[in-house]
Order: structure tokens, then sequence, then C-alpha cells
């Protein structure tokens, strides 16, 4: 099968992913057999343009550097919006990377059940879909044939989902809990140095760590959203936001700070779903964990999960969370499962 691709959003994810598929197609190719064209890309911003042989990923990538659009492309039609690109194409994959509406969930909620009812697969950076509609949407999957992979909403490339569905199938999973926001963990690392919030915050926002709003993060929205996703989709619960009590970490002074190191104890915020007298509770807030404490250990913007299983005890994955090309490496990640799914039918 040769998989046609569309990408919808190209900003630091999309071209992330379509940069690693430039750079590394062919031994994609060679090793895995995967064949594949991106044959059209739509951003509100940059433009769009759709080629129905494929489109040239260098020369693509050159001019968003260069002019920050791509409809200045040479060839193909321009001016198709999103709706337009994942309905009048001939992509049979929709790479859907807009911005993440936890209040919503659209415009991405709209892209995917608009390609999943086209029968096309959808692959996902985008965690207000999945952490808001889960269930409608796999089950939407599932009565058109298709594939629906979302990987990359929860650790970026580092495989959570995967480990929590795959590798510990068989295991019984009590809880899941975890350090699923960088740029809190990197605040409270800095802290812990001595710095206070706010002047840790003004260097996060300079580093592109945090936003200039930077409330999905200090107040725990990232990983409310992401305790969902784990949630309803490894603990098959049927989560709201509103069941998630959820408290940041603006409230925590740098005299907290140095009152938890003098009991040899660190603050995380720790995102948590968990079975409790046969229910699913879910959590989002700071905790002091002794220093000797798996996710004590993970410092600046690192993310760590652990999975309490009754086999296996404590499972703890360490990686990064965001990132240009880690990010873009969790859609490559669903393309190839989706392709060895394909090929073993």
């Amino acid at each position: 099968m040769k998989y046609k691709i569309a990408i919808i959003g190209f900003g630091t994810v999309g071209q992330g992913f379509a940069e690693i598929l430039d750079e590394k197609g062919n031994w994609f190719k060679e090793k895995y057999g995967l064949d594949f064209n991106v044959v059209a890309i739509s951003d509100p911003i940059k433009g769009s343009v759709y080629a129905e042989q494929g489109l040239d990923l260098t020369k693509i990538l050159s001019l968003t550097k260069e002019t920050g659009k791509i409809d200045s492309y040479s060839e193909g039609i321009k001016g198709l919006d999103s709706i337009h690109t994942i309905t009048d194409t001939n992509a049979n994959v929709i790479i859907e990377s807009s911005p993440t509406n936890i209040e919503t969930g659209d415009p991405g909620i709209t892209h995917i059940k608009t390609a999943l009812n086209n029968k096309k697969h959808v692959i996902t950076t985008n965690k207000g879909p999945v952490a808001l509609a889960y269930r409608e949407l796999a089950k939407l999957a599932d009565e058109n044939g298709v594939f629906f992979k979302f990987e990359g909403t929860v650790i970026s490339g580092t495989p959570a989902l995967n480990l929590g569905l795959e590798t510990l199938a068989g295991t019984k999973i009590q809880e899941i809990k975890g350090i699923l926001n960088g740029t809190t963990n990197y605040i409270l690392t800095e802290m812990e140095r001595g710095k206070t919030y706010d002047e840790v915050l003004k260097e996060a926002q300079r580093l592109g760590y945090a936003e200039a709003k930077p409330d999905a993060d200090v107040e725990g929205w990232d990983a409310l959203a992401k305790v969902l996703i784990l949630g309803n989709v490894i603990m098959e619960s049927n989560l709201k936001v509103k069941d998630v009590d959820r408290t940041g970490i603006t409230g925590i002074t740098l005299q907290d700070i140095q009152q938890a190191k003098s009991e040899n104890k660190r603050y995380k915020l720790i995102g948590k779903v968990r079975k409790e007298n046969g229910e699913i509770k879910a959590s989002v807030s700071p905790e002091k964990l002794d220093i000797e404490d798996s996710l004590a250990q993970v410092n600046g913007v690192l993310n760590a999960l652990t999975f309490v299983t009754d086999e296996l005890q404590e499972v703890t994955i360490v990686g990064p969370g965001a990132g240009r090309r880690e990010t873009g490496f969790s859609l490559l990640t669903d393309l190839l499962n989706i392709h060895r799914l394909i090929e073993k039918s």
C-alpha cells in the first residue's frame, strides 16, 4: 500500500514530521517497506498546496523557512482549506497537528471526524479531541474500517500509550502517575536552585518552554488533558474535564520548595489516574515526593510516567515531552504501526 499523506497544520510539529520524512524516507522504505508521498499540506497561516503525485518536501521546508509560506510552491493546487484538503484530495492518511483546544476540541475534532467519515486513517498530536471525544472518535474509526492513532498526545515521541496498551498488556494497571508537563517541571527544578517563580517563568518564556500566556502549563490544564487521555484510553474510564481535581503550581513559593528540600523531598506537578474502590479517580496537583522516588529524580523539561501494575509493580518511562522532532517522531511511530497492522491483515 502507498500512503498518501495530508498534513493539517504545518507548525512546529508538522514541520518536524516533514523533516523526518524528508531526511529518512528512503531508509523507511528500505527497512520497513513504508512507501509514501506527502500529497497535501494545509495551514491557516502558511497556506495550502496539493499535488496528486506528491510534494517535494525539501522545497516545502525551504519555502517555509525563507518566507513563512508554502503557497508559493511552484506546482499543485493552492487555496484549499483544511476540510477540503481532507475531503477533496487523494490522501488516505491525515496528519492532524492543529493547535490544542481543551475547551471545545475544535478545529481538531471536526478535522478528525471529517477524515474518518471519508474512510481515511488519522494520526494526531492534538490533545483536545482525544481528551474530550476519544470514545466517539474511536467508534467512528471502527465503523469506517480505518485507524485512529494518537501516541504523541501524552509525552510527545516517548511511547507512553504504546507502553500501557501493548507492552504492558496482560498486567492489571492500578495507577498511572507522572510528570506530564515539561514547563512546570523546569520551573520547579530551577526554583529548587534558589530562583523565584516569577524569575524562572520569565526565563522559561525566553527559552521557549513557556508561552506568553502560560496558564495551560502552570495551572495544570495541559497535564489535565493528558490525564484524561491516559484514563479513558488505557484504563477504559469515561472521565470528563470536571472529574479531574486540578491544582497548578502558581501557589508554590520558594519557601515551600526550600522546606521540602530540608525534609529530603522535592515538589513535582503530578498527573494521576487510579482505581479506587471500584472507581477511576483522576487528579493534577503539586506533590512533595521523597527524593528517592523515581519521579523525583526527573528534572528540567523531561517528562516521566509510572505504571503501577500487578505483575511488574512499578514501571517508569522517562523522555522528552515536547519538541519539534520529538513530537514529529510520534507521528512517524503511529504511521509505522498502521503500516504493520495493514501488512498483517
